[in-house]
């Protein structure tokens, strides 16, 4: 390759580049919206169709591995409420292995089941887990904050929260002020900015 070639080649994509570009493809959605919180948007994000496809998958994993390895909190296990949680939880859990640096995943039921073990947590936490709580879309924090309680009640370490989307105006001080920091790999303003 001629120097001058090289000069003017475009970056490439990073992964945190492409999985912006895949939520905008596959997640976000414009219009009239009642969010779960009762208010309503000009916008809505469901991550779901971006972080449950094959390349989201990639994605995330790699992108919420990196950012929670550089965030020094040190994690067993990261989970949340299902089901937003779970593909962006077991997706980061699949390449900490790769890397060999494994972080385990867990589930947190909205109640315990009424049956066999009657567990609301799955994933297999003892008393020595240190819990990174996971949000897909990070609204107001209520089911964060079920989630983070239900996680206290069974006697484990929380280190933190890792959301996908941030599109909050004061979930790191609401987080704060229990001693949890906030990681957000997007605010909903950086998602939605022009390119």
């Amino acid at each position: 390759m001629h120097l001058r070639e090289s000069q003017n080649t475009v970056p490439a994509m990073t992964h945190r580049d492409q999985l912006k570009r895949l939520l905008l493809e596959r997640s976000v959605r414009f219009g009239n919206f009642m969010l779960a919180s009762g208010a309503s948007s000009t916008y809505y994000i469901d991550a779901r169709p971006t972080t449950m496809s094959a390349e989201g998958q990639m994605l995330v994993g790699q992108v919420g591995f990196d950012m929670v390895r550089e965030s020094g909190l040190e994690p067993t296990h990261i989970g949340g409420l299902t089901m937003g949680a779970d593909p962006i939880s077991y997706a980061i859990a699949h390449r900490s292995h790769l890397e060999g640096q494994p972080i385990d995943g867990f589930s947190v039921r909205k109640e315990a089941k009424h049956y066999g073990t009657g567990n609301r947590i799955e994933g297999g936490l003892d008393l020595s887990s240190r819990c990174l709580v996971i949000e897909d879309t990070l609204t107001t924090g209520k089911s964060t904050l079920a989630a983070i309680e239900a996680l206290r009640e069974h006697g484990v370490t929380l280190v933190g929260v890792l959301a996908l989307v941030d599109r909050s105006e004061n979930a790191k001080e609401l987080f704060g002020e229990i001693g949890l920091p906030l990681l957000s790999v997007f605010s909903a303003t950086e998602l939605l900015e022009k390119t």
